[in-house]
């Protein structure tokens, strides 16, 4: 049950860390915790394969067409690491958003295969990004989980307990269908997933559509019809996303000119890189990396 005082620990631990507005560890490895007492602009970013229990205020994320939004009570499933645009659009001081996030351990859900009692057949309809009032069981188990990540001792010895049902409770959920998919080794969720691992790994190569269909052992077309359903972009729309995602991070830190970023991020050309920056930002890399000097 999510209480008044739970809602303000949570937030009070984010604030003690300095963390308002970004999040924070606790003391269960993939646990995070979030508050923000202010709405935000909508920004870009992915979400890795996560479940996110919303305690207070209301965020909102856009990915493809659809326009997710979860606010208190709500759980937020994400199969598959996507790009979103999100922002928090319900929070104030006297009731800020407070949220936890759990990376969701995709071995641990698999040696649940057998206890689950079925996958079911995969649906067209099925997504990477679903959200649905948290059952009160599982509420309860994210908030015990957080209330072990409190006691060394306790979380050492409980909480791989807890999160093993958690991960249960998920696969069970109505909408963890697509989690339920990637129990399936073969599943097209499954294998979309092990090339979106490829892509992120070598984002800064050139890699050709073939290689990627090669590397999901589908044909160009199924590949195609699967990553898009998943990730609701394309391929090569997805690497651009990763590749200017790092350089902005690169171009916050300052220590690059625009060039070298451009091409330490996998670009041939600055020109081109300038422009899809800006487009995609509403502001030119070397105005970012100025006011990050600025900043500094």
């Amino acid at each position: 049950m999510i209480t008044k005082d739970f809602v303000q620990d949570v937030f009070d631990h984010v604030a003690e860390q300095g963390a308002l507005g970004v999040g924070c560890v606790t003391g269960v490895d993939g646990l995070f915790a979030f508050a923000d007492p202010n709405v935000s602009d909508c920004t870009p970013g992915f979400y890795e394969p996560i479940m996110c229990l919303v305690l207070q205020g209301t965020k909102e994320a856009q990915i493809g067409g659809r326009v997710i939004r979860y606010t208190a009570g709500d759980t937020l499933v994400v199969s598959h690491a996507v790009h979103v645009e999100s922002a928090v659009i319900q929070a104030s001081a006297e009731a800020p958003y407070v949220a936890l996030a759990l990376k969701l351990d995709l071995a641990l859900a698999r040696s649940l295969y057998d206890e689950i009692g079925g996958i079911g057949e995969p649906s067209k309809e099925l997504h990477s990004m679903n959200v649905d009032k948290g059952d009160a069981a599982l509420v309860d188990a994210v908030v015990r989980l957080y209330q072990l990540s409190r006691d060394p001792v306790e979380a050492r010895a409980l909480a791989p307990l807890v999160l093993k049902e958690i991960h249960f409770r998920l696969l069970r959920a109505r909408h963890g269908a697509m989690l339920r998919q990637l129990l399936r080794h073969e599943s097209a969720a499954s294998r979309i997933s092990r090339t979106i691992a490829y892509i992120r790994a070598n984002f800064k190569t050139q890699i050709p559509v073939a290689d990627l269909a090669a590397e999901s052992g589908m044909s160009a077309s199924a590949f195609h019809e699967h990553f898009k359903a998943v990730t609701s972009t394309t391929p090569l729309q997805y690497q651009k996303e990763l590749r200017l995602l790092e350089a902005r991070r690169l171009l916050s830190i300052g220590s690059l000119t625009v060039a070298a970023t451009a091409y330490d991020v996998g670009y041939e050309s600055p020109t081109q890189f300038s422009r899809e920056y800006s487009r995609k930002f509403g502001i030119s890399p070397s105005d970012q990396r100025s006011s990050a000097a600025v900043a500094v």
